[in-house]
């Protein structure tokens, strides 16, 4: 499968279960303890389940040019090939930069026999029951498992852009 089937393919099929409470901060490092299940492509019943966190710096202005020189820390080429190619996108729109790297670090990497839908369940509710605003659920592809977790993460900052635009401006950034 090509790079750019890959991408479609993840982003196409991968879903946010439960988005973080908070926000990207607008001046100082956000941390999300992100969940990430995918099931195996050649067992059926088997989940692949990954903890761990994203980290985002307080956010800069970045154009789309620059889409292919972020540093993705602990990415592998897919995730860096898929910033590429978002940075060749016609009519892509500026939007805040959240620091000067994405990082990723997976802290924990567990095979569990069942299928993806039960495991989902379970992991949820235990994260809503941690009640940490900081957790994000999400349901990915295990061939492109880290371009759904990118994706997820782009979407989130998406999301935080108009707080942290109304911040900057009152404190007279903008």
């Amino acid at each position: 499968m090509s790079f750019e089937d890959t991408f479609s393919y993840s982003l196409e099929s991968s879903r946010v279960i439960l988005l973080p409470r908070t926000r990207v901060a607008t001046f100082r490092t956000s941390l999300i303890h992100y969940t990430l299940m995918t099931e195996a492509m050649d067992r059926v019943g088997t989940t692949f389940v990954r903890e761990g966190n994203l980290q985002a710096e307080r956010p800069q202005i970045l154009l789309p040019k620059a889409m292919a020189q972020l540093l993705l820390e602990g990415f592998g080429p897919r995730a860096h090939a898929y910033a590429e190619w978002l940075g060749r996108q016609p009519g892509s729109l500026a939007f805040l930069r959240y620091g000067f790297q994405f990082r990723k670090e997976e802290l924990r990497f567990r095979q569990v026999e069942a299928p993806i839908e039960s495991v989902t369940e379970s992991v949820t509710r235990a994260v809503e029951e941690r009640e940490d605003p900081f957790a994000a659920v999400l349901v990915g592809v295990e061939d492109g498992w880290e371009v759904s977790l990118l994706r997820f993460f782009l979407e989130w900052m998406q999301k935080s852009l108009p707080r942290n635009i109304h911040d900057l401006r009152q404190e007279g950034f903008l």
